[in-house]
């Protein structure tokens, strides 16, 4: 019989189906537990578990009624406290729900690195009732305001005085009561976040922990500056350009927070910053990287990180795992403005571009287009692969460059 293996994750994903297929693919038998509505056909087939990310305890429940499990992988950061509490009643190894939890909220995963003597920006949580002027006289400037549970810089916003401060209060506070962050019902988002802002230059890891120790894939730079008013991502590139000794400190960071956190195992995404104070931990989330952006990594023997994940969940020794030689990095799409996307032009003059492996847009005629800090989706993504990380961003600028994307405006609603 094939080996068993337990996939939490959303039904609206991109990495959803990217995992089960991988599981296939390895020849074993991949089980969703996924959000999707009971009361539509099932698009996934056979094996779905329906779950939902709220009263967490119950739905931990009906998934162990599903198993047993040979291994189990949580994709996206609202799975990851139901995959743990599942895990806890299949006897499963992962990391535990306080854990995850800590992982999920920007506040308590502050917490933790203070409480281990990491380098951490002044911060403090107010509720989302509260009055931004009174939550203003707190604040040291520049600052950065930011919702607990909300990822890839959604609601993420510089203030660089009291007025901004108030707008950006404002925005933020809006976001979390649309109907789609409400109905989550997710008591974090009863908050927002204010935080000394950390300059310096961004970076990324993606790693595996194993018994509590880091397991480095591959660090990333974000070559393009992260200082507001937004902090939207675009390019990841690796390897890594800076120093050894800045690579050094970068992952050794990385090592301490998963400590302070308590993970003990699977995949993890880490976010940092360096500057002359050393490496700060923005934060780490026990999951794999989001979107389609694993497909920029490539492993022994051409493995991608999807099958090196599960191999891992299954109690596989994966030590050995190593990035292929040269240099990839990937290109998230940004939104350039808010309007109805109607098509674009130039995709075949950017997948020409030297170095381009693939290019993918996953906008969808006819839909709507929110940038940041309210949106939570991208045009699409372009991967590149070549001889340095040099080449490789300059050919995923070179392709961005071809693209003439269509966005109409929306029509203000007439009252």
């Amino acid at each position: 019989m094939p080996k068993r293996v337990l996939i939490v994750s959303t039904t609206t994903g991109y990495q959803t189906r990217v995992f089960a297929e991988a599981a296939e693919r390895m020849g074993l038998e991949p089980v969703l537990a996924i959000d999707q509505c009971h009361q539509l056909d099932d698009p996934w087939g056979a094996g779905v578990i329906t779950v939902r990310f709220d009263h967490a305890e119950r739905w931990a429940g009906a998934i162990a009624a599903h198993g047993p499990f040979d291994g189990l992988v949580a994709v996206g950061d609202r799975p990851t406290f139901l995959a743990a509490l599942a895990a806890e009643r299949l006897g499963l190894p992962y990391n535990s729900p306080a854990a995850v939890a800590a992982c999920r909220s920007k506040y308590l995963m502050r917490e933790r690195f203070r409480a281990a003597g990491m380098l951490v920006p002044s911060y403090f949580r107010v509720p989302l009732d509260s009055d931004p002027r009174e939550a203003a006289c707190r604040a040291a400037f520049p600052c950065v305001l930011k919702p607990l549970g909300l990822s890839a810089s959604r609601g993420v916003i510089r203030a660089d005085d009291e007025a901004e401060f108030v707008a950006a209060f404002e925005r933020i506070r809006a976001l979390l009561k649309t109907r789609e962050i409400a109905s989550q019902r997710d008591e974090q988002n009863r908050f927002i976040q204010i935080e000394e802002f950390i300059p310096g230059r961004e970076f990324a890891l993606e790693g595996l922990v194993t018994d509590g120790r880091l397991q480095p894939l591959a660090l990333f730079d974000k070559p393009d500056p992260l200082d507001g008013p937004f902090f939207e991502e675009t390019i990841y590139v690796t390897p890594s350009r800076e120093p050894a000794e800045v690579q050094h400190e970068l992952i050794g960071t990385v090592a301490r927070a998963v400590e302070a956190l308590g993970l003990v195992r699977g995949p993890l995404h880490a976010e940092m910053r360096y500057n002359d104070r050393g490496a700060w931990m923005l934060e780490a989330a026990a999951r794999p990287i989001g979107g389609l952006c694993a497909r920029a990594l490539r492993f022994n023997s051409g493995m991608l990180l999807e099958e090196l994940v599960l191999r891992h969940a299954l109690g596989e020794d994966v030590s050995a795992a190593r990035l292929a030689p040269g240099a990839s990095g990937v290109m998230m799409i940004p939104i350039p403005r808010e309007g109805i996307y109607q098509g674009v032009a130039g995709v075949e003059r950017a997948a020409a571009v030297a170095g381009i492996e693939d290019v993918i847009i996953t906008a969808k005629e006819g839909q709507k287009l929110v940038p940041l800090p309210e949106g939570a989706s991208y045009l699409g993504f372009i991967f590149v692969r070549a001889e340095s990380p040099a080449i490789v961003e300059q050919a995923l600028r070179t392709a961005h460059g071809e693209f003439d994307f269509r966005i109409t405006p929306t029509l203000p609603v007439m009252a």
